[in-house]
């Protein structure tokens, strides 16, 4: 196994910084692609901020005039474990979640995931890191395939305003049965001063995994069947 050098020289630090450039841009073409905005350039900056900051820590490790127990004294692997810590803010800031539908949770695992390779490289252990870049974009490229194959279960609360007296909830049962849905009602009918009245029901169906297509149009079918207002959450 690779250990960290006690030494480091100019060409040594440049080597690892271009490793961790090809990785982070590697990761990064994939986000690119997916059309997210943590793209090509975010993934470069965090995989070489990690490889700094492991260049940084191998730096000071050099025992020159120091004591054996300096690595005790020193505790340099803060930096790095510090790093980690700080991903989990912009990792979080790339998740975003609205009505239900969870999204950004790849590219922020992405993120963290290039940190660590960034510190692979930073510490000189470029088997490591090397390894863990293919084995990262296999799953990255390789399973995309296979989640488009997946079809998941999804289900939704929907709750619907309509007149008295209105037909909207058969109409929109019979729009949501030919996208393959089912319509459960539950709680009982509230029936509003204003004439209208508020129904919730769960509706269940199977879509590709990162597929939303059936739960962004709640809103037009709600109008095409003549509802007043129509509110959705998607159910975790």
């Amino acid at each position: 196994m690779e250990t960290m050098p006690l030494t480091l020289d100019w060409p040594s630090a440049a080597a690892r910084l271009a490793c961790a450039l090809v990785a982070g841009a590697a990761f990064g073409i994939d986000r690119s692609e997916s059309g997210k905005a943590a793209g090509l350039r975010t993934t470069i900056l965090v995989c070489l901020a990690a490889c700094v900051a492991m260049l940084q820590a191998n730096a000071l490790l050099d025992q020159t005039g120091k004591g054996q127990n300096s690595f005790a004294v020193l505790d340099l692997m803060r930096l790095p474990l510090g790093i980690l810590t700080g991903m989990g803010f912009i990792g979080a800031g790339a998740v975003l979640r609205k009505d239900g539908l969870v999204t950004g949770v790849t590219t922020a695992a992405t993120l963290w995931f290039v940190t660590v390779i960034g510190l692979c490289f930073g510490g000189g252990q470029y088997r490591l890191g090397v390894g863990g870049s293919v084995v990262g974009l296999a799953v990255l490229w390789g399973l995309r395939f296979v989640e488009r194959k997946l079809e998941r279960r999804k289900a939704a609360w929907l709750t619907l305003c309509y007149s008295i007296g209105s037909d909207c909830p058969q109409r929109l049962a019979e729009q949501l049965a030919r996208m393959g849905c089912s319509l459960e009602p539950r709680g009982e009918y509230v029936e509003q001063r204003d004439g209208t009245r508020e129904s919730r029901y769960l509706v269940r169906w199977k879509e590709e995994f990162e597929l939303h297509s059936v739960a962004t149009s709640f809103g037009e079918l709600g109008r095409v069947s003549g509802a007043t207002s129509l509110q959705w959450s998607m159910v975790d």
